[in-house]
């Protein structure tokens, strides 16, 4: 797919699954939980131990049914190897314009962290495809909703700090998505299911800002 085939499908449900996991089997048991549970997007995070073979595993068995990407990406380096370990996406904690030229120089969208109005304006200088907002959980989503009154266009995605139980007050701010790690990952596979479909209800019924 192209890039912008790329981000619109990673951000089609509004959801991103975040895993971080303590072990290989643990994050990629994790990630095969959401993803049977109906999610179609995950991103792993590379402070995963070996977490590039982690993205290889699922990138292989999912297929064209999900997108797994990276996250926590520190620079061109860990982009390039993310990439050919098979994300279909990178994620990072701040605004690395060395990430967005890597992972666009191969195709690949690049969701770098932003936590200042400047940053989100610089952000969609560098052609960041979408923003993440991080830490969310201590901006609030009144943050996301002042910036958004002074760049409407900018494709904010809350991550840190997003709950099932807050994701109304996020969506109502204005965040194009949502991206959730403990609140999805810290339970077993009968209650993941249940918060995905709530989460799912939510977002998939109610158009950013409503």
């Amino acid at each position: 797919m192209y890039r912008w085939e790329l981000i619109r499908a990673a951000l089609a449900q509004r959801v991103i699954a975040v895993v971080r996991g303590e072990s290989y089997d643990r994050a990629t048991e994790a990630a095969d939980m959401l993803l049977t549970a109906g999610l179609t997007t995950v991103e792993i995070s590379l402070t995963t131990p070996f977490g590039l073979e982690v993205v290889g595993t699922l990138s292989r068995e999912v297929g064209g049914e999900a997108l797994v990407g990276a996250g926590a990406v520190l620079d061109g380096e860990g982009a390039r190897a993310a990439v050919e370990a098979g994300a279909s996406f990178l994620s990072c904690p701040g605004l690395s314009p060395d990430v967005i030229r890597t992972g666009h120089r191969y195709g690949v969208p690049v969701l770098p962290g932003v936590s200042t109005p400047t940053e989100v304006v610089r952000a969609m200088e560098e052609g960041a495809d979408a923003l993440k907002v991080f830490p969310a959980g201590s901006l609030g989503p009144g943050w996301i909703k002042d910036v958004l009154a002074e760049v409407p266009r900018a494709p904010l995605v809350a991550a840190g700090g997003v709950t099932v139980e807050n994701a109304p007050e996020w969506a109502a701010a204005g965040a194009a998505a949502l991206a959730l790690d403990t609140a999805l990952t810290g339970c077993d596979r009968d209650t993941a299911a249940k918060r995905v479909a709530e989460l799912l209800g939510v977002l998939l019924h109610r158009p950013p800002g409503k």
